[in-house]
């Protein structure tokens, strides 16, 4: 069978790397795997994940500036756009880091999908796999004796996952510095809208992929939201020591 360039690309090195942990890991847990696939990928991406946080905070520390620029040249497009990327450059400010970021987690996701709905987990996929991945004699499915991971609506997991991304938000909203003071009350207002929206819409959403599909997409979700907050907390002491040091310069 052959197969697209996603799925060779993407889809089958995960697979792969699923499978080789199932593998390796004692009594071969599928949900070990997960996390320790996805807490993997979270490391070696980790450079990403964390410009796109340092991102977040420098858009805010700089968006009093950016409304000066919008205000200063509305009427010249073009100069507002040079201006705006050099003002971003200036404070290493990547505005496509977040969705870098983004596209690191989806194919995890989606190869998630494809193993626990599409092909039938816990059958291994032969087709997708290297000729060199130890293939397991077992494949355990139920994690910590309670959770099978190829059954859904696990109304305590989705609730559990809403509330790790909840306190995930929160932690990095609430550490991106205060808005600009010269920002206009009306902006002010629907930023303060936007992200209370994002504060209660992510969980909310997260909550429905964890109820709607098996329990392992709602575990791989879980793990990533606790692995999100302990970067984010890492990366603002990071962020904070910097500017405390500037300040005492």
């Amino acid at each position: 069978m052959e197969h697209g360039i996603f799925t060779t690309v993407l889809i089958q090195p995960i697979y792969n790397a699923f499978i080789f942990l199932i593998s390796i890991i004692p009594g071969h847990s599928a949900g070990f795997a997960i996390i320790l696939l996805t807490l993997l990928i979270r490391l070696i991406f980790y450079p990403t994940f964390s410009q796109a946080m340092k991102t977040q905070w420098g858009m805010r520390r700089i968006e009093g500036q950016m409304e000066e620029i919008k205000e200063k040249y509305k009427d010249n497009t073009a100069l507002r756009g040079e201006k705006t990327m050099a003002l971003m450059k200036a404070n290493n400010v990547r505005p496509f880091a977040s969705f870098a970021a983004l596209l690191i987690q989806l194919p995890v996701f989606i190869a998630l999908y494809i193993v626990f709905i599409r092909e039938g987990f816990p059958e291994i996929v032969q087709n997708l796999l290297y000729s060199f991945t130890p293939v397991p004699d077992m494949v355990g499915i139920v994690f910590l004796g309670i959770l099978d991971l190829t059954h859904n609506h696990n109304i305590a997991l989705a609730v559990i996952v809403a509330a790790a991304q909840y306190v995930q938000s929160r932690v990095s909203q609430g550490g991106t510095p205060p808005p600009a003071a010269n920002i206009k009350p009306e902006k002010a207002q629907m930023m303060a809208m936007q992200k209370n929206m994002l504060l209660y819409f992510i969980p909310l959403l997260m909550a429905s992929v964890a109820y709607s599909l098996p329990a392992a997409a709602g575990l791989y979700l879980l793990t990533n939201a606790f692995a999100s907050l302990v970067q984010d907390i890492l990366v603002r002491r990071k962020l904070e020591e910097n500017a405390t040091a500037v300040k005492t310069v």
